[in-house]
């Protein structure tokens, strides 16, 4: 039996995490973890609070620990834009003896900013109003992989399935 696998990402905001999460799922059959999708299930109107967020994390890093612990691989979509937000959840995998591959996705900041920021279009299933400060706070944490840590890393001025699948069937 094929064991599971614990997938992370690192990307700014736009970086075009999401469409490489779609297109992942799609090759693997991986359970595709929506951290925004999950965020506007359990609040209608999100504030991006502290509170918020460790309440959403907690039910987000239980549900991929069930996940896990029945082999059953996991496409964690959100910013794990801090090494040690991606350690902390790697333990996860680590209790079941299972690998961690982190994607990175290497969108410039300048082209994430005009689709996050910018394009004020609607995207995962709600409107998304991102102003500049918001981008600036989340691109400013974003912490390059570390030496330790599996990385596949892919251009997101590439996102379109065909490029993103060449990358991924070197390494999946």
């Amino acid at each position: 039996m094929k064991k599971a696998k614990l997938y992370l990402f690192i990307g700014y905001p736009g970086a075009g995490k999401t469409t490489v999460s779609k297109i992942l799922a799609d090759k693997t059959k991986a359970r595709h973890i929506w951290a925004d999708v999950e965020r506007h299930k359990l609040f209608p109107e999100p504030t991006h609070s502290k509170q918020e967020s460790d309440e959403l994390y907690e039910k987000l890093n239980a549900a991929a620990d069930h996940l896990l612990s029945q082999n059953k691989s996991v496409i964690y979509d959100t910013n794990f834009n801090y090494y040690s937000d991606r350690a902390k959840v790697k333990k996860i995998a680590d209790k079941y003896n299972l690998e961690t591959i982190v994607i990175w996705i290497t969108t410039p900041k300048k082209t994430a900013y005009s689709r996050s920021v910018l394009a004020h279009k609607s995207r995962n299933l709600y409107h998304i109003n991102m102003d500049k400060r918001q981008f600036e706070l989340i691109a400013s944490k974003l912490e390059k992989p570390q030496t330790n840590e599996k990385v596949i890393e892919i251009d997101g001025t590439k996102v379109k399935k065909a490029e993103v699948l060449k990358i991924l069937d070197k390494y999946i």
